[in-house]
């Protein structure tokens, strides 16, 4: 299997530049790109409740992580590389992630975003307005905010268990 071929994880908080990377790393790799929000939006946001309850959608999350993970798997299988946009904004779905592919004996490669918070949101506020190509959904300053209490940035040990880059963007 060549060294691209893996499953890569692609970790930062919103506003890092994740889908952004993710894209151009699928079209290096002649890659497929697999993208959470895409998935949300295209199969369950049009019938989410209002205002948006959690346990709601992290029941999509995981049923969507569920078919990605096999579909992945698959493509790796193949000989093609698996670019997973899932945010990975938790050492423990980092976690998971890694598990599963080392359990399907596939490579792991994380790519770690790391951005200032304030930089990450003046992002945010520009994707917001031109609705440009890496675009899902609105994301308000309390989801921002939200998600940031969820960020744990990988130590060195994780870096080094799943053959961690740090990505300057």
């Amino acid at each position: 299997m060549k060294s691209d071929v893996a499953f890569h994880l692609i970790c930062g908080s919103t506003g890092a530049g994740k889908s952004t990377f993710a894209q151009a790393l699928a079209h290096d790799l002649r890659g497929l790109h697999f993208a959470i929000d895409r998935w949300m939006v295209t199969l369950f946001w049009q019938d989410s409740p209002q205002p948006i309850e959690f346990d709601w959608t992290m029941t999509r999350i995981e049923r969507c992580e569920a078919m990605i993970f096999e579909t992945a798997k698959q493509a790796v299988w193949i000989g093609v590389p698996a670019i997973l946009d899932l945010g990975f904004t938790k050492a423990a779905h980092r976690q998971k992630f890694a598990k599963l592919a080392v359990d399907a004996q596939i490579p792991v490669v994380l790519h770690v975003l790391d951005v200032p918070v304030e930089e990450r949101w003046t992002r945010v506020e520009a994707r917001n307005a031109s609705k440009g190509e890496t675009y899902a959904m609105e994301v308000d300053r309390a989801m921002f905010d939200f998600v940031e209490t969820m960020w744990e940035l990988p130590d060195p040990a994780e870096m080094a268990a799943l053959n961690g880059r740090l990505v300057v963007p």
